[in-house]
């Protein structure tokens, strides 16, 4: 969706100022920061705490569209293992690569997608977003052979890879009485002693 020129707050930590590259094709500067990590960076079971270090590492460059901006993100992500819902943490890095056209450009423009300057300005929320949120697991895991939890009584089964359960299928519990056990097995009684 196209951004619309709104009032990008200049001291946001996401929000860029290009004033400095003019709009001479082939200037460029780089950018080095850390800012607090937006909320929701991430989705309900893996994210970058709202808060916590983003650092950003950046290349500004003017081209005769906008401003091109490349370069990383990278941050500590926290979350639950899907299979033993244990704790874990990771290093997080995107790589970033975005144009944003200046507003008169963009206005001719047919795709929707266009990222705008406000100004001097640039958001980098959204781009952030997008890039971390993608390169996060789906199903995030503590290792990749996690064996998970035991279905019947929710042991950690990496802390005991022999447990299990005798758990008859209750399709065959009616055939049980028919099958001798223990001791009438091994000594099995005459019928016709019992006349």
């Amino acid at each position: 969706m196209r951004e619309q020129a709104g009032h990008l707050d200049p001291k946001a930590p996401l929000v860029l100022s290009t004033h400095e590259l003019g709009r001479r094709p082939g200037s460029m500067r780089k950018v080095e920061r850390t800012v607090p990590a937006p909320a929701d960076l991430g989705t309900e079971v893996i994210a970058v705490p709202e808060g916590s270090d983003l650092v950003l590492e950046l290349r500004l460059e003017a081209v005769m569209e906008g401003v091109l901006v490349s370069g990383t993100a990278s941050g500590r992500v926290r979350g639950e293992c899907v299979r033993c819902l244990d704790d874990l943490e990771r290093d997080v890095r995107v790589e970033l690569q975005e144009l944003y056209t200046y507003e008169q450009r963009a206005s001719t423009e047919d795709d929707d997608e266009l990222h705008c300057l406000d100004g001097d300005l640039l958001d980098l929320e959204p781009v952030v977003r997008d890039a971390v949120v993608l390169a996060l697991p789906f199903q995030p895991v503590c290792e990749d052979d996690c064996p998970g939890l035991c279905v019947d009584c929710g042991a950690h089964l990496a802390e005991d890879p022999d447990h299990s359960h005798q758990n008859a299928d209750p399709r065959w519990a009616a055939l049980q009485g028919l099958v001798p056990s223990g001791d009438d097995a091994q000594n099995p009684s005459d019928p016709r002693e019992k006349s």
